[in-house]
């Protein structure tokens, strides 16, 4: 989803001397976070070392480089609900969804941050703000956990995550050099429609696989996937027609 999905979407939509550089965001996002994670995201969102105190809060240092993962343990939950599925792929899956907030973060800041200035800030962002808010939602001893959150993909851990860190560091760096005064028309919209099938298409994994396991409720989130998107496709292509008097595709 997010190489080459995020990469081609994103890339589309900006100009063309700023192409390969927002795409580099994407796979930038993919080389640190998945470093970050690995050295001390995953055992901040998913560790279970800290006292009962702060145990709805973060994780722990348990998991730091991976340590007690065995490759052969299966995955069993803080809650103790036992999965058919290793705890080394488990880790990954949680590693795709960190990426792919820190690269959709990445869009509403495009064309106007330093690349060095991007790593230090995905690499302190992973840390310091998505780990913990993916214990609080995803692990079985967290505080929006204990009181009911069910996150298929990310709703919260991801979209409205990287939607309001986004919208903080756009606020933050403020305007494009030449906003207003310089074309910044899309380069290339065919980009885009290609990355968003990518991402169509990624979305069935992580909502399917965000069930853990293949059974009837991860069939309905396949089919909830499919239908959503098709509703709001038909829904947008009709307003357009009422408003326009017809559609732009």
């Amino acid at each position: 989803m997010t190489l080459p999905g995020l990469a081609l979407f994103y890339g589309g939509m900006v100009r063309k001397k700023n192409v390969l550089g927002t795409m580099m965001h994407s796979l930038s996002a993919a080389a640190v976070v998945t470093i970050v994670w690995v050295v001390i995201g995953y055992s901040l969102a998913f560790g279970n070392g800290v006292s009962e105190g702060l145990a709805p809060y973060i994780g722990g240092f348990d998991r730091i480089l991976l340590s007690g993962v065995a490759v052969d343990q299966l995955w069993t939950d803080a809650a103790g609900t036992a999965y058919t599925i290793p705890e080394t792929l488990f880790m990954v899956f949680q590693m795709t969804f960190a990426i792919i907030t820190v690269a959709i973060m990445a869009g509403s800041f495009a064309e106007r941050m330093k690349f060095s200035a991007f790593l230090t800030f995905v690499a302190l962002w992973v840390v310091v703000v998505y780990a913990p808010i993916a214990h609080w939602v995803w692990h079985a001893k967290g505080w929006l956990f204990g009181a009911g959150a069910l996150d298929f993909a990310g709703g919260t851990v991801v979209h409205i995550n990287s939607g309001i860190a986004g919208l903080v560091a756009a606020y933050v760096i403020g305007r494009r050099v030449g906003l207003g005064r310089e074309p910044m028309a899309p380069h290339n919209l065919v980009l885009t429609v290609v990355g968003a099938g990518l991402l169509w298409v990624g979305w069935f994994g992580f909502n399917a696989g965000s069930n853990l396991e293949a059974t009837g409720t991860a069939a309905l989130a396949m089919i909830n996937t499919m239908l959503a998107t098709c509703a709001a496709t038909v829904s947008w292509t009709l307003v357009e027609w009422l408003i326009k008097g017809k559609p732009s595709m």
